[in-house]
């Protein structure tokens, strides 16, 4: 009782800070409402900590409170980014790009970040309205800037809004960019923010980026032959009341894709996202209004994107004519295949390209890479780890594509983060080819399945929110450190990885080191017969994931379901061996 007493007290004394008149009359005034109230538990939540700036960015509810997302947050943040980016590029006219999606408040803290850059006598191109993530990337590069922000909080419901960092390479940023910004950031007070804007520096940009961005795009194309054969092709298409809204079709249309119709519903610009109950596309419930527009027009696939359209779903038929949502791994894998597959076959592998994937996305994608020769590469979660293979190996190899498991793919390297109008023009064009061929992409999948192995995954989000929350995660790894498993289902462990320690253990104990470019805390294991399980604490969220993958011979398409049954009990089985029930 005592401590929650003085956690009030020392939540009343942070709110007061917000009653000077460096804040707004409206700040002020839901500040001291929740200070007068009854109920204190709201004040706490706003006040009991700093919304951390992180190596991604912020993200967080929005409202009053130094643990929300506000335009002094957001003031803070961009005072303290942009202090290095004039640490970094000394004597130099900075530049960078601002962009926002359809988020509440999206364009009032990208007007706000672009003041506060200008004001410290940086460059800023802004977005004269809401546009995809990719964009921002694509132009960072494109104007040569040194940095960037976009105002997003991707998929998160509609109660949050964020703040994702770009460098110089349009890539969200990496050591040693990270720890220095966030140090910046942690220097800066409300009084050291200059918020007021010059506009001469502020440079307005839109159609003419479209433009040069949607070029760009059709460089992800791999046989245009195939879709000029199959401009018919019957596409549903949702932007989840987002970013992807005019980009995606347009892009299609590019391709030469001629049959596209939206979900008017989703259209519509909303940062309450009213159609859906979270505007994530991993959820199927998201997809309800696109597949029954999907069915009453005998569409050939239903595609969305995410409000800032950076992650694609896809839903295709199954072989009784049904709606089957291709899930983030079997999307990344099919991308791989017919990459490799049909460049191959056209000729345009010249032994220098690879491929990339993180470490907890399915290993079919090596598979694939292997028995055709290609290189690929591991890298951790996050598509900065995988535009860091793409910076790492800028001119010496061709990179070819990558993606991760959550529903994010790259098909080129005009852009340096998850790109869903380039990949969304891409599915259409691999079910353009699939047709050509007398096939859907269910079909396809079930051949990728019996040629290079079948793979299911499931994935646990095991959530332990505040402080105790935290000290369990951290309990649970240590405990799977000094304690690792031996077995999984039946099924000996003959490979472990620590990715804290950087090293590998074999079943003979004999350790080596693992080539990473960092340390981090993720732990796998791999068993005889290739099932694997990776064990990861996220970054962002008081949760700690487990990621289970497990294998087996398809010998036909009919025997499909039974892959998956097996597979499904399988993971009961380790999930019980693992206390996750």
């Amino acid at each position: 009782m005592e401590s929650n007493q003085q956690l009030i007290a020392e939540c009343v004394e942070r709110a007061k800070q917000w009653l000077s008149p460096a804040f707004d009359e409206e700040t002020r005034k839901a500040v001291q409402e929740m200070i007068d109230a009854e109920d204190k538990n709201p004040l706490i939540d706003a006040f009991y900590r700093d919304l951390e700036f992180g190596t991604g960015g912020l993200r967080g509810i929005m409202g009053p409170g130094t643990n929300r997302m506000n335009k002094y947050i957001v003031g803070m943040a961009t005072q303290g980014f942009a202090n290095y980016i004039l640490k970094a590029f000394p004597g130099k006219q900075c530049s960078v790009v601002v962009g926002h999606d359809c988020r509440n408040n999206g364009r009032m803290f990208a007007e706000t970040v672009a003041d506060i850059f200008s004001a410290n006598g940086i460059k800023v191109y802004l977005f004269e309205s809401l546009r995809p993530t990719p964009e921002i990337s694509f132009a960072i590069r494109h104007l040569g800037c040194q940095a960037g922000v976009n105002v997003t909080a991707s998929h998160n419901p509609r109660e949050y809004n964020g703040y994702k960092a770009y460098w110089d390479d349009g890539a969200q940023v990496l050591t040693p960019h990270d720890t220095g910004i966030i140090e910046e950031v942690n220097k800066v007070s409300i009084s050291d923010v200059k918020f007021e804007g010059n506009k001469e520096l502020i440079i307005p940009i839109g159609g003419e980026m479209d433009w040069d961005y949607i070029q760009a795009v059709k460089e992800a194309m791999v046989d245009q032959d195939v879709i000029l054969r199959n401009k018919d092709l019957n596409i549903v298409y949702s932007p989840m009341h987002g970013t992807g809204r005019v980009i995606v079709p347009m892009a299609l249309r590019s391709w030469g894709f001629q049959n596209i119709h939206v979900v008017p519903e989703q259209m519509v610009i909303d940062g309450n996202f009213p159609t859906v109950v979270s505007p994530n596309p991993e959820n199927a419930e998201a997809m309800t209004l696109g597949m029954k527009l999907g069915t009453k027009l005998n569409a050939d696939l239903v595609i969305a994107s995410d409000p800032d359209a950076d992650r694609l779903a896809i839903v295709c038929r199954d072989k009784k004519g049904e709606w089957v949502i291709i899930n983030g791994n079997q999307t990344c894998m099919m991308f791989s295949w017919y990459i490799i597959a049909n460049k191959k076959k056209l000729g345009q592998l010249k032994g220098n390209e690879f491929l990339v994937k993180t470490i907890v996305t399915t290993e079919v994608i090596a598979e694939i890479a292997k028995k055709n020769q290609v290189e690929y590469h591991d890298c951790y979660t996050g598509f900065k780890w995988i535009a860091n293979e793409i910076r790492t190996n800028e001119g010496k190899k061709k990179y070819i594509g990558g993606g991760e498991e959550s529903f994010g793919f790259l098909p080129y390297d005009k852009v340096r983060d998850k790109d869903s109008p380039a990949s969304i023009c891409l599915i259409c064009e691999i079910a353009a080819w699939a047709k050509d061929n007398g096939k859907t992409l269910y079909d396809l999948l079930l051949d990728i399945y019996q040629e290079y192995g079948f793979s299911y995954e499931h994935t646990i989000n095991v959530v332990r929110p505040g402080k105790t929350g935290a000290d369990e995660i951290k309990q649970m790894m240590e405990n799977f450190r000094a304690n690792p498993p031996r077995e999984l289902a039946g099924e000996k462990i003959v490979l472990s990885k620590d990715f804290q320690k950087l090293e590998q253990r074999d079943a003979n104990g004999n350790v080596t080191p693992i080539n990473m470019p960092a340390k981090s805390n993720v732990l796998q294991w791999f068993c005889e017969n290739g099932n694997k399980v990776s064990v990861r604490p996220s970054g962002t969220e008081p949760k700690i994931k487990f990621y289970i993958e497990i294998k087996d011979k398809m010998h036909c398409q009919d025997c499909y379901d039974g892959c998956v049954e097996r597979s499904k009990a399988t993971v009961e089985e380790i999930k019980r061996e693992l206390n996750l029930d």
